[in-house]
């Protein structure tokens, strides 16, 4: 990587199942790329309603992640740092991640039984503001590492960020790309799709290519081609809402970013991606 990113994964924990499993996740791919892991507290509302509920002093959160940190650092043989901010969570994750350099975020989903409601809409706004890309897992465990990914095509947008990180995760993992194009595809998405095609051609990555069955719902064709072959992550481009600096997800990103097979999904904002993987 170049420009002022660090070899730095940031794991947000409200200290539900599914950070462990984030956390987890984040282990496994750092001791692959010698990367390192910062776990992230962000103290609000639903925090400090927590402490109360529970007559806690808030040195009981310095605690919990002092304690979550040691924990996984002797269980995986790994140095593991954290931050304690207090905020909101929509903006301070993104805040911490730019100030120290974070190259990846992975983010922890799941129902209200967190101290943090980290649900769907919340994850939106995380996702949505972030600077960069954000793996988002439940509660599927970790199992082979990443070694069957989907690249969506479902426009023209930002084809080479996608298919940067793709050929990146593909190399590190020895990993196989499926490639699925949305099945009425105009002559841009098809361009596009053929672009990502060749590149991965010059660049020796192993891969599939599939279009989706016209007239049907994308996401749900992505979500059960996905299962059916066992994927390990998911890749998608947000949208760039036009004259604004905030990035959109559609309905369509949303069914697969909240998969039912829990599949994790990384998640790439255009343009805010200034910099480049040394593939």
């Amino acid at each position: 990587m170049v420009a002022n990113l660090k070899n730095i994964i940031l794991v947000p924990t409200d200290f539900s199942e599914a950070c462990l499993n984030a956390a987890n996740q984040a282990i496994s791919m750092a001791k692959l790329l010698n990367y390192e892991v910062v776990l992230l507290h962000v103290i609000n509302s639903q925090t400090k309603a927590f402490l109360k509920d529970e007559d806690l002093p808030t040195e009981a959160i310095q605690h919990k992640i002092t304690v979550l940190a040691d924990d996984l650092s002797q269980l995986n043989k790994i140095d593991i740092d954290f931050i304690i901010r207090e905020g909101s969570i929509f903006t301070t994750i993104s805040d911490v991640a730019e100030k120290i350099g974070a190259n990846l975020i992975f983010l922890g989903t799941h129902g209200k039984t967190g101290i943090q409601h980290l649900t769907g809409s919340f994850a939106l706004k995380v996702i949505s503001s972030s600077p960069v890309p954000v793996i988002v897992v439940q509660k599927r465990p970790f199992d082979k590492g990443y070694k069957d990914i989907i690249l969506t095509v479902s426009s023209g947008l930002g084809p080479m960020e996608k298919t940067q990180w793709a050929i990146y995760i593909s190399k590190q993992f020895n990993a196989t790309i499926h490639i699925f194009v949305k099945g009425d595809a105009n002559e841009e998405i098809k361009d596009a799709a053929e672009e990502i095609a060749n590149y991965f051609d010059k660049n020796n990555i192993g891969y599939s290519y599939k279009e989706a069955e016209r007239h049907s719902q994308f996401a749900k064709q992505t979500c059960d081609y996905a299962t059916s072959i066992n994927a390990d992550m998911i890749l998608l481009m947000t949208n760039p809402e036009k004259g604004l600096a905030s990035f959109l997800l559609g309905n369509d990103d949303e069914e697969i970013l909240f998969n039912s097979s829990q599949i994790p999904v990384m998640c790439l904002n255009p343009r805010r991606l200034n910099y480049e993987l040394n593939i």
